[in-house]
């Protein structure tokens, strides 16, 4: 999900997880009408009261999950010894913002002042990135989108699990893809990024 900053920041730290869950669940946004169409790699925007706060990308191959990002973060672990140094340091920095656990396993994938200076996050928060977190992902984005078909040969040689989660290359790309747009439209209004479990 983006979030407004200005209404999500606004509540205490303690509380902006319960403020976008609550907003999310919501039985007017219509995002919980289980026999609508969602379109993948598109955004859904909430009916309601909260309409102009918060909206949700709906992620291509995930089906909702975030096995296709855990499992994304596990075939970089894979290849990144055999991506280009430069390459490599930028999605090291990327993925280990989102998704990816890190070279050491302990990559943080919430912004202290999102959710205050206390550990651990919330239950079911799996990432909490303010503007300024999300703004240094989104110029990361912009440098590596370009340069990222580079990375194919590796990843088919070294990652690749077809029929397997994030298995394939295109797979691995638009997964890094979806999230370039999720960056940069959160970027371009200056609003957060917020992962939550259902």
């Amino acid at each position: 999900m983006i979030a407004d900053w200005s209404w999500l920041g606004e509540a205490p730290p303690q509380d902006r997880s319960a403020r976008l869950r609550d907003a999310w669940y919501a039985d007017e946004t219509g995002l919980w009408d289980w026999a609508a169409t969602v379109p993948e790699g598109a955004w859904r925007w909430p009916r309601g009261a909260d309409a102009d706060r918060f909206c949700v990308y709906e992620f291509r191959r995930t089906a909702g999950s975030f096995k296709a990002h855990f499992w994304a973060g596990q075939r970089w672990d894979t290849v990144r010894g055999h991506a280009d140094p430069l390459l490599r340091a930028q999605l090291d920095a990327l993925l280990g913002g989102l998704v990816w656990t890190g070279a050491d396993g302990e990559a943080e994938h919430t912004d202290p002042a999102f959710l205050g200076a206390e550990p651990p996050a919330p239950y079911g928060v799996l990432l909490a990135r303010t503007p300024d977190g999300v703004r240094e992902l989104a110029a990361l984005w912009r440098r590596i989108g370009p340069r990222l078909g580079g990375l194919r040969a590796a990843f088919t040689e070294h990652a690749a699990e077809p029929d397997s989660w994030v298995g394939e290359f295109g797979e691995f790309a638009d997964l890094l893809d979806d999230w370039g747009r999720v960056l940069t439209e959160a970027d371009r209004r200056g609003w957060c990024v917020v992962g939550l479990s259902e």
